[in-house]
């Protein structure tokens, strides 16, 4: 057991029952200032690198209930552990005391934090763009691969009479009880934009219930999103009397 716990890169201190060390590895020295004469020592007496001042208290639960305990904590130079703390049993099944771990997870808090950054960055550019696009007077649609709509602006539920329920999530052809359903737009969507990935003042004729006659100048553009996602196409709409 020496030899293996003098490898192991984390760092592990056995406590008896009265929480006085009885061993430790190489990797524990890291985290407290532990040397031989220490065993024997009660834990609390060992300067501790950690900024966690509940641990005895976390050592003696879980000497007192046999439930295992498990913690986050930072260490004075800036390093976070994850920290678990099991009842130690013998060879005969017979609890004599409790073992502690520590395993360095400061690149995996880094990565988390970044992650969070990141999230919460593109949630503020999401909002953002959010509030510019329904600022916007003149509809506008975004769609998918499959021409189903991923999104609308306020001006288009406003000016088409309808709401995101019966909108979102829609083939374009199937809005407005299908009045979308035209084989011009069918041509720009599923042709023209795949070929030219951009095209403006696009004027087709609609006759809309709600609406009457209607002629609509199109303005659409294919758009990349960012981590490799498959592309959307942006389609703003603008009414031009008949």
């Amino acid at each position: 057991m020496t030899h293996v716990l003098t490898r192991i890169d984390v760092g592990i201190i056995f406590l008896d029952s009265r929480l006085r060390i009885r061993r430790f590895n190489p990797a524990a020295t890291r985290i407290s200032n532990l040397i031989e004469s220490d065993i024997g020592r009660p834990i609390g007496h060992i300067v501790s690198n950690l900024r966690y001042e509940h641990l005895v208290q976390a050592a003696q639960e879980v000497l007192d209930s046999l439930a295992p305990q498990e913690a986050e904590v930072q260490s004075q130079d800036g390093r976070w552990y994850f920290i678990r703390i099991r009842p130690y049993r013998t060879v005969d099944n017979i609890i004599e005391g409790v073992m502690l771990t520590f395993n360095d997870i400061t690149e995996q808090k880094a990565v988390q934090t970044q992650l969070s950054q990141a999230r919460a960055t593109a949630q503020v550019a999401r909002n953002l763009a959010e509030n510019i696009v329904n600022m916007m007077r003149d509809p506008l649609l975004v769609l998918d691969r499959d021409l189903r709509v991923v999104s609308a602006n306020l001006a288009f539920y406003a000016t088409f009479q309808t709401t995101p329920e019966e909108t979102v999530g829609q083939l374009i052809y199937d809005l407005g009880q299908g009045h979308w359903d035209k084989p011009e737009l069918r041509e720009l969507l599923e042709e023209i934009i795949p070929r030219q990935a951009a095209l403006e003042n696009f004027e087709l004729e609609f006759d809309f219930p709600a609406l009457g006659p209607k002629r609509l100048r199109l303005n659409a553009r294919q758009i990349e999103p960012a981590g490799g996602q498959p592309p959307l196409i942006l389609l703003g709409i603008e009414g031009v009397d008949k």
